[in-house]
């Protein structure tokens, strides 16, 4: 009887997730479905849209001037800007958006055209005046496993988190608070600097992988409006 009641337990928690996903799928599917039909109205009418997806406080500067450029150029239509959290790039690509930034090795290009942005070393993100900020650079061995301040978890592209002692994180400005009260340290772009309030300090990191920041676009597009923002971000 114990076992028959732990087989249906399991098949009811099987069930609920298979049925969890099918209801995300959906709903992206419905809300895609709605964006194509906003777009192709004001297509008619001759301004259509351009969506292009980025994470959140990712490549701010260069997004910033990626956008005054393109509104710049002759024909260029409005861009809707969808700010995301990690590892939700690929899906909204597949969806709503018509193009986005990516970071590698973060972010995953598989299947996408892409064109190279900018390469850029990474810098370790600690509290200010922790002993380590008093070095001009560090290593990789030097942070990992660091006393009091282990590296964060972010999830998985389905929303799981990885094992591990760090704390699970959603969002840049979660990371940085968590880092100002001393619970962790973050391995980030160097461009993060710029973001970066009093209470906290970055440190170069010599044999952390560089972060190369790409434009993709899905292959079967045929917008004029992106091949037009893509043109425009490989000029910057």
């Amino acid at each position: 009887m114990l076992l028959d009641r732990t087989s249906r337990t399991v098949t009811l928690t099987t069930a609920g997730t298979v049925l969890l996903a099918e209801g995300r799928a959906a709903v992206d599917a419905v809300d895609a479905a709605e964006r194509r039909t906003r777009r192709a109205a004001r297509s008619s009418t001759g301004r259509p849209d351009l969506v292009l997806v980025t994470k959140a406080s990712a490549s701010r500067e260069l997004l910033a001037k990626l956008l005054d450029a393109y509104a710049a150029e002759p024909g260029a239509v409005p861009v809707d800007v969808i700010l995301c959290g990690p590892a939700e790039q690929e899906r909204l690509l597949r969806g709503r958006a018509d193009v986005a930034l990516l970071h590698r090795p973060f972010d995953s290009a598989a299947g996408f055209h892409t064109e190279e942005l900018s390469t850029e070393g990474q810098v370790v993100v600690l509290p200010a005046g922790h002993p380590l900020t008093a070095r001009p650079h560090v290593y990789l061995a030097d942070i990992t496993g660091l006393p009091g301040l282990p590296l964060p978890r972010w999830p998985d592209s389905d929303g799981s988190y990885p094992p591990g002692p760090g704390p699970r994180v959603r969002d840049h400005a979660q990371l940085l608070q968590l880092v100002a009260l001393g619970r962790a340290c973050a391995v980030s772009p160097e461009s993060c600097r710029d973001q970066l309030p009093a209470d906290l300090a970055a440190v170069p990191v010599l044999d952390a992988p560089p972060v190369t920041t790409v434009i993709a676009w899905p292959p079967q597009s045929r917008s004029r409006a992106v091949a037009d923002l893509v043109r425009t971000a490989t000029r910057l």
